[in-house]
């Protein structure tokens, strides 16, 4: 699988899981696939559970991608996961192999003021695109 091929499939999860779209999400799986959510110390097996897990999460999910990069059978994927339109900054390593992903390891991080201290360094950005 080249890494356009992948680039592609990852946009594709990414626009599912913004739409619902629960059965499109989690075709990029593998039926034995491994999520990971250090934070909480949660690990879910199968690709029938991580998408169960998804299914019963009551809140409304919006998910905006910032970027995804890599190579190979190792992808990452920079976004934003807004839960009841509370935005999370997020992170997902993917681990692919034989063309689907095999593991995923998921860490989640909220807004924090700025300090102080650094004030006369920073830029105040809205909103971080990177290139």
């Amino acid at each position: 699988m080249g890494d356009r091929t992948v680039r592609v499939a990852l946009q594709r999860h990414w626009d599912a899981s913004d739409a619902g779209d629960f059965e499109v999400e989690h075709e990029i799986y593998r039926e034995d696939a491994v999520l990971q959510y250090p934070q909480s110390g949660e690990r879910i097996r199968g690709r029938h559970n991580i998408q169960e897990s998804r299914f019963l999460q009551p809140n409304k999910k919006r998910f905006t991608v910032r970027r995804i990069v890599g190579s190979g059978d190792l992808w990452v994927t920079e976004f934003v996961l807004s839960y009841d339109g509370i935005p999370s900054y997020a992170v997902s390593v993917m681990e692919f192999r034989e063309g689907l992903v095999a593991n995923e390891t998921q860490y989640f991080a909220d807004r924090f003021d700025a300090a102080p201290s650094r004030a006369h360094l920073v830029e105040v950005a809205t909103e971080r695109r990177p290139e």
